[in-house]
């Protein structure tokens, strides 16, 4: 069955930085985009960025846009996401997602999630 356990959340001060991983498997992960959404307490789901599965073209929200770096490693089936300048925020929960295309932002399958919390 599908999976995607993420990792690598934790508190940061403002201004630092984390990677977030999300390992996948159950499925063809070079085969699939993927996708990082984020919800904050009290809020909607919040699409962040989609990787291509060649891992060649990403995309990015405004919000995140040359703070947040996308990665994938197809042999590892693994997807990352380097956060950069993290700010308040940025505090939400971060999960990993596989794509149902056409869609860039619609997915399937969603992990746990892994928590990130900017505060000083």
């Amino acid at each position: 069955q599908v999976q995607l356990v993420e990792s690598g959340g934790g508190l940061v001060q403002p201004g630092g930085s984390l990677r977030l991983s999300c390992a996948a498997s159950g499925f063809p992960f070079s085969g699939y985009y993927m996708t990082w959404v984020r919800q904050a307490p009290g809020k909607g789901a919040e699409w962040l960025s989609t990787i291509n599965h060649r891992a060649d073209s990403t995309w990015y929200a405004d919000s995140v846009k040359g703070r947040f770096t996308v990665s994938s490693d197809n042999n590892k089936n693994t997807l990352y996401l380097q956060m950069d300048l993290l700010q308040p925020g940025d505090t939400a929960l971060y999960y990993c997602a596989r794509v149902m295309r056409p869609s860039l932002e619609e997915y399937d399958y969603r992990g746990q999630g892994t928590q990130v919390t900017v505060s000083s």
